[in-house]
């Protein structure tokens, strides 16, 4: 049994833990913060991929029980409010659980509180230092004083890790996606029924003269919507007040022939306007006896709809390589070889679905003579991509990782078939 010490408690942090303590090991999660983040964050969507490693975790029924089901996503124009296509968002598993639309908040703490009942223990005010090495462990030094010991050390500390610097001093910095992201949910009833436009499930996602936006209703007559306005130098829309920010987002989408600009005046809290990132590649995700999972090894652009859902099958791969690994072994070599193994398996999906993010936000981004010039293409692009739906799209979603097969079992990775995907 290894103690391994994983540096964030966020879900790629609680994802691991709940793998590794799946593996036979001891997990202990280090959080910067000072508690937990319940009730933090806008809203993501798990897609079947990510329920799929959630089934090995133990926890897609209950993951299934949050949010409502987003299983369709439907394309418009929001200049002439002009259909452009139906996309299925993932399909479904062999048990009908399709993608799901949940508020961060509610994957978190449904994440907490299941390690919490599994005996992991999540340590707060415990942001990282540095890390020594030695033939039999590690000792992670924290900024308040203390210090941990264990076998191993899990960087599951996203986007900014520190473990990943420590890794890999050379690692390039995160790479900016020109799109802002924003949000919130409408209360129901505070709207005129029928004002959204949609069935419950469907994503209604528009390609508005100045803005791309997304609105959604669930099954209790809430809408769910973000934006990805352009991010622009002469604008920092996050330093505006509330109010300003409203009025400013409503004026993006007023111009469109949707309800967009009613959505957004009807929202009493939206989501702060912040930048986009993405992750494409770093030298290495390990060494010695530090990884990296999730965010910390590939951070994909909202655009993807995968951020969750890779931090499952990153967990799911580590906790199955690191399997039948004990102290009472020479434990530097094994878990070097286990670590290589992980990054084997999981590199160049990962790096594909980071780039196959990226490919999604482009169209997105649309000045004046672009967005003209796409409207006129649009549609039969799109309907290029339906008819080769599965070619597209099944590379994604049809992920599994077969925890049976044990570690070092053979492997191919998931990759797409091409570079022409879009969503």
């Amino acid at each position: 049994m290894l103690i391994c010490l994983i540096i964030g408690s966020g879900v790629a942090g609680l994802a691991t833990a709940l793998s590794l303590q799946k593996a036979g090991h001891t997990p202990v999660v280090f959080e910067a913060y000072g508690g937990p983040s319940d009730g933090v964050g806008g809203f993501l969507t798990v897609a079947v991929n990510g329920f799929d490693a959630l089934d090995t975790l133990g926890l897609k029924h209950a993951a299934a029980g949050l949010g409502f089901s987003t299983p369709r996503m439907s394309m418009y124009l929001g200049s002439t409010g002009r259909h452009l296509i139906d996309f299925e968002y993932g399909g479904a598993l062999p048990d009908g659980t399709t993608a799901r639309t949940l508020t961060r908040s509610e994957l978190y703490s449904l994440l907490r509180t299941e390690a919490t009942r599994r005996g992991i223990r999540i340590l707060y005010g415990k942001r990282l230092r540095s890390v020594t090495e030695t033939p039999d462990g590690v000792t992670a030094a924290f900024d308040d004083g203390t210090s941990a010991e264990g076998h191993l050390l899990i960087g599951a500390d996203g986007l900014r890790s520190t473990v990943r610097t420590l890794i890999e001093p050379q690692s390039p910095p995160p790479r900016s996606v020109p799109l802002l992201n924003t949000g919130g949910i409408v209360p129901a009833g505070t709207m005129p029924a029928g004002t959204a436009d949609t069935l419950p499930g469907q994503m209604k996602m528009i390609f508005g003269k100045r803005c791309f936006y997304c609105y959604m209703q669930d099954p209790d007559g809430r809408i769910w919507w973000f934006a990805n306005p352009l991010q622009r130098a002469s604008e920092d829309p996050s330093r505006l007040a509330p109010a300003a920010v409203r009025d400013w987002l409503a004026g993006l989408v007023s111009a469109d022939r949707t309800p967009m600009a009613a959505i957004v005046t009807a929202t009493p809290d939206i989501i702060r306007p912040y930048s986009t990132f993405d992750f494409p590649s770093i030298p290495r995700w390990h060494r010695g006896r530090m990884v990296l999972v999730g965010d910390a090894a590939h951070a994909a652009s909202p655009s993807s709809g995968q951020g969750a859902s890779m931090a499952f099958e990153d967990a799911v791969t580590l906790g199955r390589a690191l399997q039948g690994i004990s102290p009472e072994t020479h434990t530097g070599g094994l878990i070097e070889s286990a670590f290589t193994r992980y990054e084997g398996e999981r590199r160049e999906r990962a790096e594909a679905v980071v780039e196959w993010g990226r490919r999604n936000a482009a169209p997105k981004i649309r000045g004046q003579f672009k967005r003209a010039f796409e409207d006129l293409i649009l549609k039969s692009v799109f309907r290029s991509l339906s008819r080769k739906a599965a070619e597209n799209f099944d590379w994604v979603y049809r992920h599994h990782i077969d925890w049976e097969a044990g570690p070092g079992a053979g492997f191919e990775a998931s990759v797409p078939p091409n570079t022409g995907q879009m969503r």
